[in-house]
């Protein structure tokens, strides 16, 4: 599977944008605040229909428009695929697949399937839980429709079930209509809590012999999941809850309070571990995220690195880089010299300057 080219349209900086990329090392290379992240974003919103930040659909679009358009051209398995994207300030967006429209993103899944890699997942092991929540939650809704499916209702039950508790407070006697929501959440959150404890084991099958290498043979590093509670028992937690839930006016018990640490020889290297050791279990944790990828889908996904090179040391960098391997790969930084250093092979190199994309090779 590799991207073909991309076509963008009053999205965030861009006003139009055409680009033709190379099935193996594509570099976007430029000052920063000049529009590179923002290509990779669009990639991101290709594949996922989200932003890896987290951004919305009216946040995307161009300031002075009210509508922008993306437009990926994806091979798989020998075919080419287009995939249109309408994002618009004030509705829902609208996906089409070779013109069809479709009405599930779940339908869009899988026909590419990226790894984003930022300098802030560098810090995913230090940070708080919700961090890492999002990262299982980003890959699972990648390679499971059934876990997007799942995660989204329940996203969307404990909202309502949070909006009711904020009621209670005018009218107590909707609490009687509590037992509605909580018996939605259990059903969508055991099903979270299964599938995360199945892709731990998933990764922890590969992490291990990546991290070993990583570390120089130092260190043996296994994920380990924390539910917020355990699967069989979220009913009765509820229960248990729901004074407290009512006084906070919040829900207190569920997956969406679930963690994950990370074990090097026995110690938690979230709360005690070096900076070095943490960045290195980050970098171990997406090089198995690409693995996983292609052990999974029996595909290679697209690699997106967005400046992430300047906060490795050369041993880091080098590792990542020689373990790229045949997977296509977009990598942006401010300039080329790093790649020179590591006499790195690039097939494709654009230069970004103020929303303008230039081929130089």
């Amino acid at each position: 599977m590799i991207i073909k080219s991309l076509e963008l349209e009053n999205l965030r900086n861009y006003r139009q944008l055409s680009i033709n990329f190379d099935s193996g090392t594509n570099i976007l290379y430029g000052d920063n605040a000049q529009g590179k992240t923002n290509i990779l974003e669009s990639i991101y919103l290709s594949a996922t229909t989200k932003s890896h930040k987290g951004s919305k659909d009216r946040d995307v679009v161009n300031f002075e428009s009210d509508e922008a358009h993306i437009r990926t051209y994806v091979i798989k398995d020998g075919l080419e695929n287009r995939v249109d994207m309408h994002l618009r300030k004030n509705k829902s967006k609208g996906i089409a697949i070779n013109g069809q429209k479709i009405k599930k993103a779940a339908d869009l899944l899988g026909l590419l399937n990226v790894v984003f890699f930022s300098p802030e997942d560098l810090s995913i092991i230090k940070n708080g839980p919700s961090e890492r929540r999002r990262f299982v939650d980003m890959e699972l809704c990648q390679l499971d429709s059934f876990y997007l499916y799942n995660l989204n209702n329940y996203n969307k039950i404990v909202n309502q079930r949070n909006r009711l508790l904020k009621d209670l407070y005018f009218n107590p006697n909707l609490r009687e209509t509590l037992f509605i929501w909580d018996s939605q959440l259990v059903s969508y959150g055991s099903k979270l809590i299964e599938r995360r404890a199945a892709f731990v084991k998933q990764l922890n099958e590969i992490i291990y012999d990546i991290h070993v290498r990583l570390s120089g043979g130092k260190e043996n590093l296994k994920i380990v999941y924390e539910p917020d509670v355990q699967i069989g028992e979220l009913e009765q937690r509820l229960k248990e809850s729901q004074e407290r839930d009512i006084k906070l006016k919040q829900t207190t018990v569920g997956p969406h309070r679930d963690d994950f640490s990370f074990i090097a020889d026995g110690i938690d290297i979230r709360r005690f571990g070096s900076q070095g050791q943490q960045r290195t279990a980050a970098l171990s944790l997406k090089l198995s995220e690409i693995e996983l990828v292609k052990k999974l889908t029996k595909d290679t996904p697209l690699l997106l690195l967005d400046d992430v090179l300047s906060e490795l040391d050369s041993s880091r960098q080098n590792y990542l880089l020689n373990s790229i391997g045949d997977i296509q790969t977009i990598i942006t930084c401010t300039g080329l010299e790093e790649f020179v250093n590591n006499r790195f092979e690039i097939n494709r190199i654009f230069r970004v300057s103020n929303a303008t994309v230039t081929n130089e090779n």
